[in-house]
């Protein structure tokens, strides 16, 4: 089935330095961009990070030090990749959570500004995860190779689910067998920045979710405390974080005016 547009789609994968989204850096990206009359555009490059790739990232993406050696830096890319996708929609496979985070980054530090303002962005993965069943059952069957009998029964469902914690534990060695760990782990918020430094309360209001203000609202955190928005700021967080609150800071300002 051919997808239905009305503006361009591109599809987009980066292989990286790590997982941090403020810290590490992009070694490949390719865009697949589709536009509404069907026909495609493609691009991928080769980059630079200016950074080490750590062993571990290299082994996983086959890129290494020596085969970027002489390759442009994202920099030097920006404009290319930032026309590209200007005017279009994004998607990936778990894109929301780490590709476009990461892009973000590397386009702010370029100098080139970035938003989902004016775009949607569709996220492969999400939907594979909410289409294929995930019950506690198909959990019980993946994840213990048993058939869970008597499910919806409420002593059924809470042993399966006890064994299925146990075997997920046993299954993979980077979850750590610590309940706060776990309760971190599996907690979602409804993110306003991609990192998840400021989140929407039941009230749809913007919140923080990290040290002393954590679970206080940005708005009244910013006036009673001035220097707290510096503080972001000259600190370590993401380039897209201080966007979005440089945002909320002047939405408060022109509201005032």
């Amino acid at each position: 089935m051919e997808l239905k547009l009305n503006r361009p789609i591109c599809f987009f994968d980066l292989e990286t330095t790590g997982i941090d989204v403020s810290k590490d850096r992009i070694v490949e990206i390719s865009i697949f961009k589709v536009f509404p009359n069907g026909t495609t555009e493609s691009k991928t490059w080769l980059v630079n990070p200016t950074i080490p790739i750590p062993a571990q990232a290299s082994a996983v993406h086959g890129i290494t030090n020596e085969k970027i050696a002489n390759e442009p830096t994202f920099n030097e890319l920006a404009s290319q990749v930032h026309n590209m996708i200007k005017d279009s929609d994004l998607g990936g496979f778990n894109s929301d959570r780490f590709d476009i985070p990461l892009l973000a980054e590397e386009l702010l530090r370029a100098g080139l500004d970035f938003d989902m303002k004016n775009r949607v962005s569709v996220d492969v993965q999400t939907i594979f995860h909410k289409k294929e069943e995930r019950t506690l059952s198909a959990a019980y069957k993946f994840y213990c190779n048993g058939s869970l009998e008597n499910a919806h029964s409420a002593e059924a469902d809470t042993m399966a689910t006890y064994e299925v914690l146990k075997a997920q534990l046993d299954r993979y060695d980077d979850l750590q067998n610590d309940t706060k760990w776990l309760s971190e782990f599996t907690t979602r918020k409804k993110s306003v920045d991609f990192a998840g430094f400021i989140a929407l309360n039941n009230e749809g209001k913007e919140i923080f979710t990290f040290g002393k203000n954590k679970g206080q609202l940005v708005e009244e955190v910013l006036e009673k405390e001035p220097g707290y928005y510096g503080w972001i700021q000259g600190a370590d967080f993401p380039l897209y974080t201080k966007k979005v609150l440089t945002s909320i800071k002047l939405r408060k300002l022109n509201t005032k005016g």
